[in-house]
Parts: C-alpha cells; structure tokens; sequence
C-alpha cells in the first residue's frame, strides 16, 4: 500500500463532526490521485484507470451508491475531506494509530509490504549501517518517509512531492535508492523501460506501527458509523464472492489481501 503519513495535517481534524450526511449514502464523493500506478492513474484518453478505480466502482456498485471520483493531488486529499469537498479517500492510504488521530477508516481492503529499489547489484540492506552515507528518496507526506527518518539515520532523506520524481532522480544518479511500496515500484517502475538496470534490495519491510495493518478508505470521523458501516459491508461482501481476487489477479501476481 502506499504507506501514506499526512501527520502534518491533523490540525485540520477539528471541528469535522457537524453536517452529518443522512445514513443513507446513495450519493458518495470519492477523493483519488490518480498518480500511482498501478493502483490509480489516469490512462491515454485523460481518464483514471487502474486497481483502487475498478475497486471503489466495485464498491459503489455493491453499495448501490452514486460515486464521483474527485482527482486531488495526495497532499490536498484530507484538506479536501475535512472541508467536505469529498466524503472519502481511496488513495492507498494505510491505518495508522497517529493517522486514527485525524481521521476514521474502514477495515483494510489491501496490504503490502514496503521495499526500496536501487540499482541492480547495488547489495543494499534496508538497515541504518546498510544505508550509511547513501542518499535515499522518499515522497514527502508518506510513511515510508517516517519511517526512513526514524531508520535510516546515518543515511541523507531528500523529499519529494511525487514518487515520479523520486524515480527521475534516481535514475539520474542523485540519490541511490527509494524506499517505497512494493507493488507501486514494480508496476511504476521497475517493470517500464526507465526501470531498467534497476531491482529491488533487500527484503520485506513490515512494521505495523509505522505502516499500519492495511490500507483502508478514509472518512470523517462524524461519518464512520453510516458511511464506515456501508464500506466494511461491501469490503467483506467482494471477498467473499470473490470479486476482489478477480481484480486483483488482474493486477498482481501474488496476494495483496489484508491480514486476518
């Protein structure tokens, strides 16, 4: 998942509990990016295509709801909830404890692990002496880059806005690796052309207290029993018929379900 920390963001919680939608939630605003592949993306012919698109449709269907995507670059997206110009995230966005602070959120519909990437054959280790003196790239307001901060200490952070130009810079040669989640490295990366010479280093790296048990969709805190409710209910309805495993395979090959 696209291990997403906006913590600088939790003064905007405040004062999100009034106008309450009705219970009914037949008509949902859905904030996505639109710049992750292959979760979210926007196709050729200007439009959003990708996993978490053809999820959240799925969703609205078994909800019975009328959902419009709402396209926000990811740092606006809870700005964008708590002044009720979306009724909820789907942007792989991961469950946090410091996150619960700002926002609710529903069960986990996906989870990954994270890994960083780095030139072929560079023998790095996701670890702080593995990482001394290395200049690692991490999008600003994920995270992997608190995690990287609270790790990688010997090693020089340089932020970026985007994971796209994290990937232009390491390319480039002016940082040496990017610590990021393992499906968006492969589909947005390493599995194009600019990929090349290019692998992931090192193992896994699951820390569910950084990242979370999962990516769930994000809300209002006032709307978690109504619009949350409806959320879980598809959630186990699409894995139990299966839905969601069709859509996935689509995507991946290899299990990208929550924990149970």
């Amino acid at each position: 998942m696209k291990k997403r920390s906006l913590i600088a963001l939790a003064l905007l919680a405040a004062g999100t509990t009034a106008f309450a939608q009705a219970p009914e939630w037949k008509k949902i605003r859905i904030g996505v990016e639109g710049a992750y592949p292959p979760f979210s993306e926007i196709g050729p012919d200007g439009k959003l295509k990708g996993f978490e698109i053809e999820l959240v449709q799925a969703y609205c269907a078994q909800m019975q709801a009328q959902c419009t995507l709402v396209q926000q670059e990811f740092d606006g997206l809870i700005p964008a909830l708590q002044s009720r110009k979306v009724d909820a995230i789907f942007a792989s966005v991961s469950i946090t404890d410091e996150r619960r602070k700002v926002i609710a959120f529903s069960k986990p519909y996906y989870n990954t692990p994270a890994r960083l990437v780095a030139k072929a054959g560079a023998q790095l280790e996701a670890t702080a002496a593995g990482l001394k003196g290395k200049k690692i790239g991490v999008q600003r307001g994920t995270t992997h880059e608190a995690y990287a901060a609270a790790t990688f200490k010997q090693s020089e952070l340089v932020r970026y806005a985007t994971q796209d130009q994290v990937f232009l810079d390491l390319k480039s040669g002016r940082i040496e690796a990017t610590l990021m989640d393992s499906p968006a490295a492969d589909f947005g990366f390493l599995k194009k052309p600019e990929g090349k010479g290019f692998a992931f280093a090192g193992g896994n790296i699951n820390d569910d207290k950084v990242f979370g048990v999962g990516t769930g969709v994000g809300m209002r805190k006032a709307d978690e029993a109504t619009l949350g409710k409806k959320f879980n209910a598809a959630i186990d309805a699409l894995q139990s018929n299966g839905t969601f495993k069709k859509l996935a395979d689509k995507y991946f090959d290899y299990d990208i379900a929550p924990k149970k």
